[in-house]
């Protein structure tokens, strides 16, 4: 219980003038992550009762925001609770990769966006998401799509992608300034595909629902020799290795032709 009453961070709307340039200004809060994301996310919430959603990481509380407005009774918690600039809204200091500060089955809803590739230990987020989710409790996260069509060619042609570059010093002194030493807001430090999501989801309990992409991408078109060859290969695999290799899945739209950003809806058993 002595989690639950953990003290609560005092919001902060204004910034100083001179702070670096990812957090410097008086506004409110912006979304950090890719155009679309809270919009797919959104769609999901919207036509389920209303509940207590935990979002985590929060950012500035942009998501948070569009929550409130459509009935979610919404808290909020970020490993850099000062980025937060919802004002009204209690944030938390918490690590997806400890122990969050929360009474376990705490929450109907938990939001988890744009946070696994950033810790060092995903699997405790998953264990995380299943103590604090009631049973029957919705689970949506997202994280870069390493597996759609650009980002395989990129990885054979380039040995990287494009959200997991190699980060030279000259980039890390970047990625420092601008985010005033909270070098893991934009550090990209574990690549995690559609495999690794559902082992992790289904080692915890939880059911997958849907999966969705950010939006569509513009050129997917360049790509389409590609995608026909992987397709004509998955309609050859027979039925029961489809099954066992995730095969359908790992061919679908969300994944192969998706954006950006990989999101999973998935619910607690």
């Amino acid at each position: 219980m002595a989690t639950e009453t953990a003290a609560a961070t005092t919001t902060r709307t204004v910034k100083p003038a001179d702070h670096p340039p990812l957090l410097a200004g008086d506004r409110g809060p912006i979304a950090m992550s890719r155009p679309g994301l809270h919009d797919t996310v959104l769609g999901i919430l919207r036509p389920l009762p209303r509940g207590v959603i935990l979002d985590c990481p929060a950012g500035e509380g942009a998501l948070a925001q569009r929550m409130l407005a459509d009935g979610f009774d919404v808290r909020c918690c970020d490993l850099y609770s000062e980025l937060f600039r919802l004002d009204g809204v209690e944030i938390r200091r918490g690590d997806l990769s400890g122990i969050l500060p929360y009474a376990s089955e705490l929450f109907d809803f938990i939001t988890s966006l744009d946070g696994l590739e950033h810790i060092d230990s995903p699997p405790q987020a998953f264990r995380e998401y299943k103590r604090l989710l009631k049973p029957g409790g919705h689970l949506i996260i997202s994280v870069p799509n390493v597996m759609n069509i650009e980002e395989r060619i990129k990885w054979l042609l380039f040995g990287y992608t494009s959200h997991f570059k190699p980060l030279s010093q000259q980039s890390k002194a970047k990625i420092r300034y601008d985010c005033a030493g909270m070098d893991e807001i934009a550090v990209h430090a574990n690549p995690i595909g559609y495999n690794e999501l559902r082992y992790y989801l289904e080692k915890n309990g939880f059911v997958i629902q849907g999966l969705y992409r950010d939006r569509k991408k513009a050129n997917q078109w360049l790509y389409w020799p590609a995608v026909a060859l992987i397709r004509l290969l998955a309609k050859l695999t027979p039925q029961k290795r489809r099954a066992d290799r995730w095969t359908d899945e790992l061919a679908s739209d969300p994944v192969l032709l998706g954006g950006n950003t990989m999101i999973i809806h998935s619910i607690r058993r």
